[in-house]
């Protein structure tokens, strides 16, 4: 079993997939996290928009580097959608979630995937797709609280701008840019809790039985 779930930062990916992974024993991968891993590695380094540093980021990538700290930091948000517009870092880093998804770790009989391009590029196969949307307003006003909730200084404005910038890279890049697979069940969470995207989401794997 393949799910393929992809939408914009804060849009409610996360919380959908943990739900499916439980829901129907898969391994979960949130392919946010390879990016924000490298971009991390490259702030390390230097620039990460340089192609140069950002490659030998990629290159050096290993699972451990999932959990470092800060992967969830705004600046590893931001940085992470400069070193994933790079064709280059993106073809490493494809490798990498191709093999999760073919050989789904701890045993697992599938896996659920999180990202910007899994249904029109990583796993343009999978039989489940999913495209989670809402408005930047509504997304920001979830990071805003998110941050608050873990202690961290946060300014609303400076969020949604973060957050309306971040969507501009991720949707006029050249190479794999944000867009629902045309295959893809698109659902708008705006105005949805997670136990109805929940829903809703299984709902639409039962009509693709």
């Amino acid at each position: 079993m393949l799910i393929a779930v992809d939408g914009p930062a804060a849009a409610g990916k996360g919380t959908l997939t943990r739900k499916l992974a439980e829901h129907f024993d898969l391994a979960r991968l949130d392919t946010g996290l390879i990016y924000r891993a490298v971009s991390l590695k490259a702030l390390e380094l230097g620039d990460p928009s340089d192609e140069k540093i950002a490659v030998a980021a990629a290159e050096g990538l290993s699972f451990s580097d999932l959990d470092l700290a800060g992967l969830r930091d705004e600046a590893a948000g931001n940085a992470a959608s400069k070193v994933a517009a790079i064709p280059a870092v993106r073809d490493i880093l494809l490798i990498f979630q191709r093999n999760f998804a073919a050989n789904p770790p701890n045993g697992k009989k599938g896996a659920v995937l999180d990202g910007r391009d899994i249904g029109t590029v990583v796993c343009p196969e999978a039989p489940y797709k999913l495209f989670i949307d809402a408005s930047a307003e509504v997304r920001a006003d979830r990071r805003y609280k998110e941050l608050q909730e873990r202690g961290d200084e946060a300014i609303r404005s400076a969020i949604l701008r973060d957050i309306i910038d971040r969507d501009e890279r991720d949707r006029s890049r050249t190479v794999a840019p944000l867009e629902p697979a045309k295959d893809a069940k698109v659902l708008d969470t705006s105005d949805l809790d997670a136990d109805a995207v929940f829903a809703a989401a299984l709902n639409f794997i039962s009509l693709q039985d």
